[in-house]
């Protein structure tokens, strides 16, 4: 069985005016993630692990933002993309671990939802995708609302 690991991290700003998208789910608060697509930070995270995993590059060779095709774009659309890529050269998916770095809003009463949306798109069970969060107790960007991180690890295995 040949195996692959790739790893993803991105990075957004929150502004005010802009829907919270995180893991395919629109979650309430005050500011959202600012980007070209839907700005999903935990989706555009999972997007370069798999890419990563089978050295197709990353998630702005693919769906530049450049490219007015993918202006707004829902993320979980870039993800099945993605997953399409991945089987298309004779892989599934194992299992992904995800975190995310947040002070606002808390994501706990939201990730059984992202898993099942997740699982659903990759076409794998919802306990083969973990996501936890942490915040960096208030310091830096992050600390200070201005952004937020996703980072993401996946295990691919030839069929």
């Amino acid at each position: 069985m040949k195996l692959r690991i790739g790893s993803g991290i991105d990075f957004h700003q929150l502004v005010e005016g802009r829907d919270l998208w995180i893991g395919g789910i629109k979650i309430p608060h005050t500011k959202g993630a600012l980007g070209h697509s839907d700005a999903d930070v935990l989706l555009h995270a999972i997007c370069d692990a798999l890419l990563g995993a089978l050295s197709l590059g990353d998630i702005g060779t693919h769906f530049p933002d450049t490219d007015n095709a993918y202006k707004n774009i829902d993320s979980k659309i870039l993800l099945a993309r993605t997953y399409d890529l991945i089987t298309a050269q004779g892989y599934e998916i194992i299992n992904i671990d995800a975190t995310l770095c947040l002070e606002a809003p808390k994501i706990k009463p939201y990730v059984i939802e992202m898993q099942n949306c997740i699982a659903n798109i990759l076409k794998i069970g919802d306990k083969d995708i973990s996501i936890k969060a942490t915040t960096t107790e208030t310091m830096g960007f992050t600390g200070r609302q201005e952004g937020l991180v996703a980072m993401a690890t996946c295990l691919l295995s030839a069929k």
